[in-house]
């Protein structure tokens, strides 16, 4: 399921502050990306400042989706920054360049939320239906009361209020394209257990904007 209005894995609708905000992308004369990641490989800081601007904006965007708060999502853009310049040199081009810094990311930020001992909302909770969602549900499934023309802002603040499991594995499925089997593998659940997530992330999504809507159409 891919949300209207909401920037997902093709697109980049946070813009950063501070450093990160220095980001440029494709100006004329610097040198293509693959060319970069050869260079900083062997140790070209200015190549690795390619990188940099390449990808700052992308990393940063993924890191606030997923702490919703700016400072730490500004500290995390620079950690992954300082892990890709230490592990650069094992890059050897099985995926995009892109992907395989995606990954890097999403890998630092669980590390520090595990850091911060920050529940990720009961992953090894039992997957039988709560009363309120009722029986019947097909977990994974995609809602078609979150698709259309959404409010983007009204999206964001309800993706940020989401318990911070919720949040993690719809980023990852709904915003990031992450298989359900992959983000099993990076927060050490069980498959069945992400899609539980989603789908009960995605319920209260829907009853949040639901509850906006309603607040909006009143006189």
């Amino acid at each position: 399921m891919q949300l209207l209005g909401w920037p997902t894995h093709r697109s980049y609708g946070c813009v950063p502050t501070g450093s990160v905000a220095r980001e440029r992308r494709n100006e004329p004369g610097e040198i293509p990306e693959a060319e970069a990641t050869r260079l900083a490989q062997q140790g070209d800081a200015a190549a690795f400042e390619r990188l940099y601007r390449l990808h700052s904006r992308r990393v940063y965007s993924l890191c606030l989706r997923m702490v919703s708060n700016t400072a730490e999502a500004e500290d995390l853009t620079q950690e992954a920054f300082l892990q890709l310049f230490r592990k650069i040199a094992t890059f050897r081009g099985e995926s995009a360049f892109s992907t395989w810094l995606h990954r890097l990311a999403v890998n630092v930020v669980l590390m520090q939320l595990r850091k911060k001992g920050l529940s990720l909302t009961s992953l090894d909770e039992a997957m039988e239906p709560t009363p309120e969602e009722g029986p019947g549900r097909s977990f994974g499934a995609a809602d078609l009361n979150l698709s259309g023309a959404i409010d983007r802002l009204a999206l964001e603040r309800a993706v940020a209020d989401l318990p911070a499991g919720y949040r993690l594995i719809f980023i990852l499925h709904d915003v990031e394209g992450y298989e359900h089997n992959e983000i099993a593998s990076m927060l050490e659940c069980s498959i069945g257990n992400s899609k539980s997530q989603l789908h009960k992330a995605r319920l209260r999504l829907r009853d949040a904007l639901r509850a906006e809507s309603t607040k909006e159409a009143r006189p």
